[in-house]
């Protein structure tokens, strides 16, 4: 197999680009000729070896994949056929897809949507994923487009950007936060029906603000989580997927226990496939391919998935990166 391959040893970790022993690969059901690949922050941190992202060595990349089955011992998902993998630990514990060949469990796939095609689908990736995940949660809890205005923490950012495109597919009044002043233009074209500074958010609030909007999609935890938390209308609902802030949440009981506010935690990684099956059937339906290009209309070939990599973390990267690997 042909791919990225992350080693260790006494000197620190490196990064290998060509030929990989297909010895190495997991065991698994399903094997898939890879297609397209992307570069999530999470894997721009695993090829720095800066953050603890990869648990095993030697380690192929790559958390997100789409391709076609060469090969299958699973009944329910012939050769032949197009899937899609996300999370799962694929590119942490489980070697990846940043490699032209990998090796799942049957129950880590779900059948590539007819109306989207298999490099959209990374353009997608883990974060439209995630993103969809946030707002199924927001209409599980029955809030409606008519009930009120929902925030977007980190609007800028993959989820966020496509936090907004689903939120206004669906109708609802999406106002997105960001501390990129700049980006305005760019999160109304996706969607946004208000732009907010991050400024506003985060330093100076009361355990309860007034009631200003009914939910909020949060990739950023700590003091802006805690505001957005605390200004929550009655029986609303907040999504929280992220902690690009910080991982700490100094707030009170006081939105849960005098407004009945839920904090919805969203874990996109582990979740079951029916889940998964959901998520991906309403992005279907709800998805922009105009938008999507907007978003993530960045392409590389696999050989340059290291220095991309380097580059989203330097945040010299505007968007997703989608990585064409054969």
């Amino acid at each position: 197999m042909h791919g990225w391959l992350l080693t260790k040893d006494d000197e620190g970790q490196k990064s290998y680009f060509g030929a990989i022993d297909d010895k190495g690969l997991p065991d698994g059901e399903i094997t898939l000729s890879v297609e397209y690949s992307t570069i999530n922050y999470k894997d721009g941190l695993a090829f720095s070896g800066k953050s603890p992202v990869v648990r095993q060595f030697p380690m192929v990349p790559g958390i997100d994949g789409v391709g076609t089955v060469i090969n299958s011992t699973s009944a329910d998902i012939p050769e032949g056929s197009h899937v899609v993998i996300n999370g799962w630990g694929l590119g942490e514990t489980r070697w990846g897809c940043l490699a032209d060949k990998a090796v799942v469990q049957s129950h880590m796939t779900v059948p590539l949507p007819k109306a989207i095609s298999a490099a959209q689908s990374m353009q997608i990736g883990t974060a439209g994923y995630t993103a969809m995940l946030c707002v199924q949660r927001l209409l599980s809890h029955g809030l409606k487009p008519g009930d009120g205005p929902i925030m977007v923490t980190g609007a800028a950012g993959g989820v966020g950007s496509f936090a907004l495109m689903f939120l206004s597919a669906l109708g609802f009044h999406a106002v997105a936060i960001t501390g990129r002043g700049n980006e305005e233009p760019y999160l109304k074209s996706l969607g946004a029906a208000e732009v907010r500074s991050r400024d506003q958010f985060g330093e100076k609030f009361r355990p309860l603000e007034k009631e200003q909007w009914m939910g909020a999609i949060d990739t950023v935890g700590s003091k802006i989580l805690a505001h957005i938390l605390a200004g929550t209308s009655r029986d609303g609902c907040v999504a929280a997927c992220g902690l690009a802030q910080g991982a700490d949440l100094p707030t009170s009981v006081m939105p849960f226990i005098l407004r009945g506010v839920t904090l919805a935690g969203v874990d996109s990684v582990m979740i079951d496939k029916s889940r998964r099956l959901a998520a991906w059937e309403l992005i279907e339906q709800h998805f922009c391919s105009k938008k999507l290009d907007i978003i993530a209309g960045n392409r590389f070939e696999l050989e340059q998935a290291g220095e991309v990599a380097q580059a989203l973390l330097h945040g010299d990267i505007k968007g997703r990166a989608l990585i064409k690997v054969s």
